[in-house]
């Protein structure tokens, strides 16, 4: 009994470790010219990283201030 309790214990945590990870956030510039903030880097060709020199922001709300800061998108 003991040992399915813990057993279970640590598939509960297993699952849950990759949710607690930080994500990252990018502002990117699609071929309309149009920005926005995503958190996966673009692997498309359209998709360009318009952050200054490819910077990673550690929240929406962090990337989202600084989106109104850069030139290209105004």
């Amino acid at each position: 009994m003991k040992v399915q309790i813990a057993l279970a214990g640590a598939m509960l945590v297993a699952t849950a470790l990759p949710a607690l990870a930080e994500t990252d956030y990018f502002i990117v510039q699609g071929p309309d010219h149009h920005c926005q903030v995503v958190d996966q880097r673009p692997v498309e060709k359209d998709m360009t990283i318009v952050g200054p020199n490819g910077v990673t922001y550690h929240s929406r709300t962090e990337a989202t201030t600084a989106m109104k800061t850069v030139k290209v998108c105004e």
